[in-house]
């Protein structure tokens, strides 16, 4: 082979750059590309496959919803829309609980034993906290490997970019969809702390407060909002030497509640015992969910809360559009920037800003 071949088969060996070309005029001609075609699906296809369980579809779909990009958002809001009326037939609940409970541990043990039950299981992750990435956190296929790899089983994180807004929109799209897709049980999943048990609670029928044994010591850091808000107390890890201290916890617990406001009317909130490393008493939580769902039926408290999240959710979603509007322009964000500057240097009450900035923009 002559040197020159072997200097072009190396694989140090540096390509050369395109060759201009000219025109008649010595002039180098520019290479036209064609316009971006638009980005279009199989819109009634794709509706087949997610009613018929194709979890990629549907993952897809969830994609679709959570995009940044205008076209994927409309088609995403095209198939939520044609899939609404196969939507509000599961059981939706929310978990939380304090760091180190286990929610992980749980949520796996729970979802299999109901996947195992018959249900279709899906798993919604919501950390309002991850705003330095605008995404999740968690990690959550790798926490809940065993339940990812159920055929009965959906686990999607769901990044609300730091906003509680967030929560609203893609989590309830996302879990709209899950249940379009013929999920029966809706398991959420909140990471943050604070206000975001508050959005998950106004976005579930069920919500499960975790905890650890050694109550005495735990509630002096739990916010007595939070305990109102459960609907069920489970005190995780009751198993080993950790038994009888978590059937201690119990009664504590018990008593707490007692002088608590229930968080659903005709509902006594219990406190349960289960270890979801040797599966017990997830039966029992199971049992509770379902015995709560049929009171609240009963008396109508179901549908009508139902229908009250909606209409809170509706209301958000507008506060959160006014927002993103108002901040929309230019103009706007260097006025608000000077004001801040102006009320941390105490020249102007936080109120004349205030004030000051809606002027600015009604004169708009």
């Amino acid at each position: 082979m002559a040197e020159t071949d072997k200097t072009n088969q190396s694989s140090m060996h540096v390509m050369g750059g395109i060759k201009s070309q000219h025109d008649g005029m010595g002039k180098a001609s520019v290479k036209k590309f064609s316009r971006k075609k638009p980005f279009v699906i199989d819109e009634e296809a794709y509706i087949r496959d997610i009613r018929n369980g194709s979890r990629l579809h549907l993952a897809k779909a969830i994609t679709f919803i959570e995009s940044t990009v205008n076209e994927q958002q409309t088609i995403g809001q095209m198939l939520l829309k044609q899939l609404l009326p196969f939507t509000g037939n599961s059981i939706r609940i929310g978990i939380t609980g304090v760091p180190g409970a286990g929610k992980s541990t749980f949520i796996e043990a729970f979802g299999k034993m109901l996947c195992d039950k018959g249900y279709k299981v899906a798993v919604l992750a919501i950390d309002p906290s991850s705003s330095l990435t605008g995404g999740s956190i968690l990690g959550d296929k790798t926490r809940m490997e065993e339940l990812a790899k159920h055929p009965s089983a959906f686990i999607r994180p769901s990044p609300t970019a730091g906003t509680l807004g967030g929560v609203h929109k893609k989590s309830r799209e996302t879990m709209l969809l899950c249940e379009a897709a013929g999920y029966d049980v809706i398991l959420v999943e909140t990471v943050g702390v604070g206000q975001s048990e508050t959005i998950v609670r106004g976005m579930v029928d069920f919500f499960l407060l975790l905890a650890l044994t050694g109550a005495g010591d735990e509630l002096q850091g739990m916010k007595k909002g939070i305990m109102e808000l459960a609907d069920a107390v489970v005190v995780n890890k009751a198993d080993g030497a950790n038994e009888k201290l978590a059937k201690k916890t119990v009664a504590e617990f018990k008593q707490i509640l007692h002088f608590l406001a229930p968080s659903s009317p005709n509902w006594t909130t219990p406190a349960l015992a289960v270890s979801s490393l040797y599966k017990i008493g997830l039966d029992t939580v199971w049992e509770t969910i379902l015995q709560f769902q049929q009171i609240m039926m009963e008396q109508q408290t179901w549908q009508n809360r139902r229908k009250e999240q909606t209409v809170d959710w509706f209301k958000t979603m507008i506060i959160d559009r006014l927002y993103d509007d108002f901040f929309s322009s230019m103009e706007k964000k260097q006025t608000m920037s000077e004001l801040e500057q102006s009320v941390r240097k105490e020249k102007i009450t936080v109120s004349q800003a205030v004030e000051e900035l809606f002027s600015s923009n009604s004169k708009e």
